[in-house]
């Protein structure tokens, strides 16, 4: 009988970096500390030291701000609609001036919006809760108000519909969006049209009231003509923001496939494709609707991305620790690694070289800024970088298959995307990111929408890589371990 073969998997507990509530059988898991943080478990690594996770504070200056203002939403309606002045006698507060002065409660509630966002970003402590709660709390109080003037008579029920449809809309994408881990953020089109719509609902509150001079008085008509005028623009921008929202989250919610479905009929068979000139050749399926060469998910995305899903925990963790635990495990598996980067110009493959050891895993990494650079050295095809261009699923997927044989290494990374402050394009806002990950396995895509400015935007995709490159890895250990299984099946069959 011949001797048996086979690589020992990593002894040790196995790490897994993680977020409250999300579970998988990767890689990464949760500690929980002494004072409820999150630990990264150090698992085989046993040289690292647990990386502390402090949790977020929720009871923050802003987010108390925003609180407050939701909870000053139902004063509003009562000073509009509310019969407060015969409950406390005071006959001089006419319907008139209650509207005089439900107009100022709003605007002094509307100027918490800006009050709530200096704080967080003047102190650093823009929290998962406040990016939930602030526009929630701009939702309750416009519908609120809108609700109140159709119920004075003063609003038509249609102009409410508009509004709040798409609120609807908006809101079950971002929910779809927060499902998948990414976080749409906000436009410019989505602040210009609260902005509005808040202008248009104190014209209209005192529309009738005594700055307007009653219906008979020489103000009237200019007052009520510009409240609809303001309400127009309101409305334009209302379903313009919505159609952004919903363009942002096309690949989400299934739109981007049906874009694409037609390019993907001439795509050619499914199966086995080439990645770029002389590349192996690397097992993949299409999925539905996806185009071109390499627009494909492997059979092990939907359990191998969920390393890649909570990018803000991982930024949390840090770039170097992350990197640190990829060399370690690589090594210790004997998996090479490497990465093809656009937007972080290098970060990626600097913080992996930064560790001690990694020259006898790291192959390389290649910067490819520039569309010629993505097509001369990862064999990026002229008719992605034309059609769906640098920052799309298909460009990324050439650019992890082409980095995986150029570099011939057993696994690599990919990132391209648009860090900011310029360089936002139709339907791809700064803080689109597209992550790319290849293996023997197969090669797969995701999508993130990351908030912040250029710095932050290119610290999370790294942190998201090196998740991501932490899963590949462990994932060739597994897959390793179970092919020397068969070989030493097949050798024992034989020897029989």
């Amino acid at each position: 009988m011949s001797d048996r073969v086979r690589r020992e998997p990593t002894s040790g507990a196995p790490e897994r970096i993680d977020s409250p509530g999300h579970r998988s059988d990767s890689d990464l898991r949760p500690a929980s500390g002494a004072d409820g943080s999150a630990t990264v478990a150090s698992g085989a690594c046993a040289a690292d030291e647990p990386v502390q996770v402090a949790p977020e504070r929720i009871l923050t200056p802003a987010n108390v701000v925003t609180v407050v203002r939701i909870a000053l939403v139902p004063v509003f309606v009562l000073v509009l609609l509310g019969p407060w002045a015969d409950w406390l006698g005071i006959a001089a507060i006419t319907e008139e001036v209650r509207r005089v002065v439900a107009a100022g409660v709003f605007i002094a509630i509307s100027a918490t919006d800006w009050l709530d966002g200096y704080l967080a970003r003047s102190r650093g402590e823009v929290t998962n809760f406040g990016k939930f709660m602030d526009p929630l709390a701009d939702k309750i109080l416009v519908a609120a108000a809108l609700l109140a003037l159709i119920e004075l008579g003063t609003l038509p029920t249609w102009v409410v519909l508009i509004i709040l449809t798409r609120e609807f809309i908006v809101s079950g994408v971002r929910m779809m969006a927060a499902a998948e881990g990414v976080v749409i953020a906000a436009s410019y089109i989505g602040k210009f049209k609260t902005v509005s719509q808040m202008t248009a609902i104190v014209l209209f509150t005192v529309s009738d009231s005594l700055i307007a001079s009653g219906p008979g008085g020489t103000l009237y008509a200019p007052v009520l003509t510009v409240s609809w005028v303001v309400m127009a623009v309101a409305l334009v921008l209302t379903v313009v923001s919505m159609v952004d929202y919903v363009a942002k989250a096309r690949d989400i919610i299934g739109l981007g496939r049906l874009s694409r479905r037609g390019r993907a009929a001439d795509a050619g068979p499914e199966g086995v494709e080439d990645a770029a000139p002389g590349a192996d050749r690397v097992p993949v399926r299409s999925a539905e609707g996806c185009a071109g060469a390499f627009a494909v998910r492997s059979a092990r995305t939907e359990a191998g991305a969920d390393a890649c899903r909570d990018e803000a925990a991982l930024a949390a963790v840090g770039a170097d620790a992350l990197a640190r635990r990829v060399i370690d495990r690589a090594v210790q598996a004997g998996v090479t690694v490497g990465t093809a980067e656009s937007l972080t110009g290098g970060l990626i493959a600097g913080a992996l070289t930064g560790c001690p050891g990694s020259s006898s895993v790291v192959k390389g990494g290649i910067v490819s800024y520039r569309g010629e650079v993505k097509h001369a050295v990862l064999g990026v095809s002229d008719e992605v970088l034309a059609g769906p261009g640098a920052v799309s699923e298909e460009c990324v997927l050439q650019m992890c298959i082409g980095a995986r044989a150029a570099l011939g290494c057993d696994v690599t990374v990919a990132v391209t995307g648009i860090a900011g402050p310029g360089g936002a394009e139709p339907g791809k806002p700064v803080g689109t990111v597209w992550l790319g990950a290849c293996s023997r396995t197969g090669a797969t895509a995701r999508l993130l929408h990351l908030d912040g400015d250029r710095a932050t935007v290119r610290a999370r995709t790294v942190a998201a890589a090196l998740g991501c490159l932490l899963e590949l890895v462990q994932e060739e250990t597994t897959a390793g371990c179970a092919d020397a299984d068969q070989a030493a099946a097949d050798m024992d069959g034989k020897g029989r």
